[in-house]
């Protein structure tokens, strides 16, 4: 299946059931939220990397314009849906500012392996009990996905896009693990040198070496 649908290239990886809010302040993107709010239509954000549009993104839909200023500009929140994979960039729409595209939905598959993804819960556990750092996903653990943690495990923007373009939930999972894996090792080597730091000027318990 393919169809037009109107796009908002930006240099971030959108989920599927990631919500999004944005403040709007081009013309040609508060023409384009103003009409797909009033017609509850979706919208494309395709990722943009290193200035080059890339071919995959996900459509989003507008929930509530938050705040409207006086210039127009807006605050808005979204919620992506489903991924796609651009065609072909339609630059130039009759009486609209706003850029389209020709996209496809690329088959995705959802349906994990659970004991995988308790695996990969228990090094976001992990890798966040390192960094210091509290997060509540909303969501009763079970229900987690890959797309509802994949912001949270260090990524880079490259490799956000890399797990967008997975179309198995699988995939995805082992993605998440193998990051993990190799990710875990640095913080625990960051949180040693936070400790060593702490030590620098205080008198040390050490024992010595029979050399």
């Amino acid at each position: 299946m393919t169809n037009f649908i109107p796009i908002f290239p930006l240099g971030i990886v959108v989920y599927p059931g990631e919500q999004l809010n944005l403040h709007i302040f081009e013309p040609r993107y508060k023409q384009l939220v103003k009409e797909c709010f009033e017609k509850q239509k979706a919208f494309g954000v395709p990722t943009v990397i290193e200035n080059r549009l890339q071919e995959m993104g996900s459509l989003v839909t507008v929930q509530e314009i938050v705040k409207e200023y006086e210039g127009g500009e807006m605050d808005i929140v979204t919620r992506g849906s489903t991924v796609f994979r651009v065609l072909e960039v339609i630059k130039d729409i009759p009486d609209k500012l706003y850029s389209g595209a020709i996209v496809s939905y690329p088959d995705n598959r959802e349906e994990g392996n659970a004991e995988k993804m308790r695996a990969v819960l228990a090094g976001i556990r992990e890798l966040h009990r390192l960094l210091n750092l509290a997060k509540d996903f909303k969501k009763p653990e079970e229900e987690l996905k890959t797309y509802d943690v994949a912001h949270h495990v260090g990524l880079s923007l490259e490799e956000e896009y890399e797990l967008l373009g997975l179309m198995d939930e699988r995939q995805r999972q082992e993605y998440l693990k193998r990051h993990l894996a190799k990710v875990l090792p640095v913080a625990e080597g960051i949180e040693e040198m936070k400790e060593k730091l702490k030590l620098n000027g205080h008198f040390k318990n050490l024992e010595g070496f029979d050399i």
